[in-house]
């Protein structure tokens, strides 16, 4: 059973650090683009 808990520790501190360095070095940047869109002003 104590061999169950260190594998299920151990997969998770994996996990978190897999996480963790995924979310550092991955290019998570949107692309850029222009948007244009006309605006009706009514001055009256």
């Amino acid at each position: 059973m104590g061999r169950l808990i260190k594998l299920v520790l151990g997969l998770a501190v994996l996990g978190f650090l897999g996480l963790t360095a995924y979310a550092y070095l991955a290019d998570m940047t949107p692309p850029a683009r222009e948007i244009r869109q006309p605006v009706v002003l009514d001055a009256g």
